[in-house]
Parts: C-alpha cells; sequence; structure tokens
C-alpha cells in the first residue's frame, strides 16, 4: 500500500465501528505502519514496552517471530516517528479500559492476532483501499491484512523516504539476514 492507502484507512477508522474503539484502530494502523511488526507480536506489546514518552518501543526477544530458539535475535529498541508517539499518548490517555496489553478488544484484555485482520478489513473496505499486487494489479479490501502493512512499511522507506538502503529496511522489518530483504523487497525499488 502506498503512503495515500494507509491515511485513508487511518481516516476511516473514525467511520467505522464502534467509537470507543476508533481511536484504538487508528494506533494500531498507525503504530504498524510505522515499526514493522508482525501481527504476532503487535498483540504481544504490553504498555511497558513504550519508552521514552512513547517515542520509543522496547521488544525483547522472547515476542520476536517465533523465537526464542537457536537463532534468536537481540532484544531491540525501535525509534517511533513523532505522529505515531503522540498518537499513542493521546490513545493512552482516553482508553475505555486498561490493562497491561497495548490493545486491548472489546471482549478481550489483548486483542487476538484474528481481531487485527477483522479490524483491517472493515476498515479497508470503508476506505475503499485497493493495496498494489506484486504483478502491478490491484487487489481488494479483503487484501489488506498485517502483513500487507508490513510490505508498506518497506515500500515507504525504499521509495518515499530518502536515504533508505535495504539494509535499512532489514534492520526495521528484523530479517535475520539482508537475502531475506532482497528476496522480498528488492523489486520494489523504483529505479
Amino acid at each position: 500500500m502506498t503512503p495515500d492507502q494507509v491515511e485513508a484507512l487511518r481516516s476511516a477508522c473514525y467511520t467505522t465501528g464502534a467509537e470507543y474503539l476508533q481511536q484504538r484502530n487508528e494506533a494500531i494502523i498507525a503504530f504498524m505502519y510505522d515499526t514493522g511488526l508482525r501481527v504476532g507480536e503487535l498483540v504481544q506489546i504490553n504498555k511497558t514496552l513504550l519508552r521514552n514518552g512513547n517515542s520509543e518501543l522496547y521488544l525483547p526477544t522472547d515476542i520476536q517471530k517465533d523465537y526464542p530458539n537457536e537463532n534468536s535475535p537481540p532484544p531491540v529498541t525501535l525509534t517511533l516517528s513523532k505522529d505515531t508517539a503522540r498518537l499513542l499518548s493521546a490513545y493512552l490517555n482516553s482508553r475505555w479500559k486498561d490493562p497491561q496489553a497495548l490493545f486491548p478488544s472489546r471482549s478481550s484484555n489483548r486483542i487476538s492476532e484474528q481481531g487485527v485482520r477483522n479490524m483491517l478489513h472493515k476498515v479497508a473496505e470503508e476506505a475503499g483501499v485497493q493495496p498494489y499486487k506484486i504483478d502491478g494489479t490491484r487487489g481488494n479490501a479483503s487484501d489488506v491484512t498485517p502483513h500487507a502493512l508490513r510490505h508498506s512499511v518497506a515500500y515507504r522507506m525504499m521509495n518515499e523516504e530518502d536515504e533508505n538502503t535495504l539494509y535499512h529496511v532489514r534492520n526495521r522489518l528484523r530479517h535475520r539476514s539482508i537475502q531475506t530483504t532482497e528476496r522480498i523487497y528488492d523489486h520494489m525499488l523504483k529505479v
């Protein structure tokens, strides 16, 4: 998805779903689009992992991908954009309930992976977002997934921001090797 499409998703949060969930939904989209977290990582984030006025996310080894195992990555701290930090601060100051989890759901103290997917599909449908596919054709709202947001981070970094390389993308998305990043994202570079 392009930055404009992600912005359309964020805006559609305020015309979709229960009013008390709208700011949470925008915060999830902005947070994922900033950090490149996998959905399994996102749902494990607790408020205590936000640091320095919500401008940093500490990501311990045990919630990264399928870790821990023999290839466990070290803990990492991701710097968040000012926009994401402000949105998270506003969201945390006005949540309807206050569990440890950063993102609760209506019926639970922690949103599920499927809950995130369902929310994204509803918001994408409302926004009319049709993400681009690898071959350049357009998909439909059901193609807007947490992993599509992760791919959108790479697109943004390589095509909309200055001076990023595949190494910067690898570091942000926390791939174990640069070969993974090259295999998945090299085709996104505009030359």
